[in-house]
């Protein structure tokens, strides 16, 4: 090893008898003896050479020329060997990340906020999700949803897109901006996916006034495209359009999209645990949702992440603590903290402590007022609400998202298998933000 190391000739000889090693393999069965023998003879006097206590490096040279010779006339030449090996490379390399991606770590996103304060999903400004959620919960007070409009494009005006040197600095920190001005009277047509659809994409297209547009490095958006965070459809229930930028006419040099995104938290999901004992409770999991009857038919093919708070065979509740007043299209929540076959859980418990000794929870207070992306306990909803408990069925688990007034968990769709469960998060490798690492868990 050391002699390989300083000696450029050994390397090389290494290298040479290797490849013509590989190449004498593949062509074995269609070899003549005569030529098994003239290439077998040439490699071992190369290895033989290789192998002296103090190696001669001219003679090693000639060991390299002969064996070339050999290989060159007995061996059968491939037509683009060098193409050939480089996708040999490239495959060899594809089935090690794969591997690696089945049995020990996998890359997966947050794009929702349904584990903020702990993991952060997308967000941006301006956000018309707001809007959006008041239109599908049938809120038709036209003024409210206008109102919500004229905030978030206030907003928008008051983005400020820094120059390349500091959006550069951003990126790290997972921020990134979309800016497109008109360059033409017109109105958008269409907006396409971004390209390539994974972590990070290089570029989207824009249609505005019937020519085409490119915007390159959009942000990350989980799994939203720009048109919905842009706010481009708006559909009421009763067929008509608010039409906000659908169909609008902007004038040259108008702002049509300013945007800042805050990306989603990119982790890594441990695969291998799992394979040697069972998940624990307050693990923050990641499972997939096939078979679970009661999520909508769109999202039963994808996965979710949540935090682990029941196991097959126990029996859930939730023990009120006090009150969260003005939750958006919910009014007053009541909150509390997990009480498992009659013993509640309290931040001495292995993986609750960042939760329950969050430090604006206080037990026994009445009311607080609400504030998005923050902790307050478990709301009590759905199959968690007060008086309610569940049994959660053996081998199964049920699991909830911290941000509790905006995650669809088990509260509303029951337990599921235990199969379902892939892995649980590992290590956030971006951006780097005070999330940065494996302590967020």
């Amino acid at each position: 090893m050391i002699r390989w190391l300083f000696s450029k000739t050994i390397r090389e000889a290494v290298a040479m008898r290797k490849h013509v090693h590989r190449w004498f393999c593949a062509q074995r069965d269609l070899l003549s003896p005569q030529a098994l023998g003239a290439v077998t003879l040439a490699m071992n006097a190369l290895q033989a050479e290789i192998d002296e206590a103090k190696p001669n490096q001219g003679r090693i040279r000639i060991k390299m020329e002969e064996l070339e010779f050999a290989a060159n006339k007995w061996l059968k030449p491939y037509p683009n060997a060098a193409w050939r090996e480089n996708v040999e490379v490239l495959l060899v390399a594809i089935a090690v990340a794969m591997g690696i991606r089945t049995f020990f770590i996998q890359p997966f996103k947050i794009p929702t906020g349904s584990m903020q304060p702990t993991l952060y999903g997308v967000t941006s400004t301006p956000d018309f999700g707001p809007v959006f959620n008041d239109i599908g919960a049938g809120l038709l007070d036209r003024a409210k949803i206008q109102a919500g409009i004229d905030d978030q494009l206030k907003r928008q005006a008051a983005v400020k897109i820094p120059p390349i040197q500091e959006r550069i600095l951003n990126w790290f920190r997972g921020i990134s901006y979309v800016h497109f001005v008109a360059p033409a009277d017109g109105v958008v047509d269409q907006i396409d996916k971004p390209w390539p659809p994974a972590f990070f994409s290089i570029y989207q297209h824009i249609e505005f006034g019937g020519t085409w547009y490119t915007i390159w490095f959009p942000p990350d958006y989980g799994e939203e495209l720009l048109e919905v965070r842009a706010g481009f459809y708006y559909p009421l229930r009763d067929g008509e359009n608010i039409n906000l930028l659908k169909g609008r006419v902007f004038h040259k040099g108008e702002d049509v999209i300013k945007l800042r995104v805050h990306a989603g938290d990119h982790l890594f999901v441990d695969r291998l645990t799992y394979n040697f004992r069972q998940p624990r409770r307050g693990e923050i999991v990641v499972f997939d949702t096939h078979d679970i009857a009661r999520l909508p038919p769109d999202q039963q093919n994808t996965f979710y992440i949540k935090r682990l708070v029941g196991l097959g065979g126990e029996t859930l509740s939730l023990k009120q603590d006090y009150e969260v007043e003005n939750v958006p299209r919910m009014g007053t929540v009541p909150v509390g903290h997990l009480v498992v076959d009659g013993q509640p859980l309290s931040a001495s418990t292995p993986h609750f402590a960042n939760l329950y000794a969050f430090a604006d929870v206080r037990l026994g207070q009445k009311k607080l007022a609400y504030r998005p992306d923050h902790y307050y306990g478990h709301g009590m909803l759905e199959a968690l609400a007060p008086g309610e408990s569940f049994p959660v069925e053996t081998n199964h688990y049920f699991v909830m998202g911290d941000n509790t007034f905006n995650s669809s968990d088990s509260r509303y769709w029951g337990d599921f298998s235990s199969d379902h469960v892939i892995g649980k998060s590992f290590f956030v490798y971006w951006p780097i933000t005070k999330r940065f690492g494996w302590e967020n868990q």
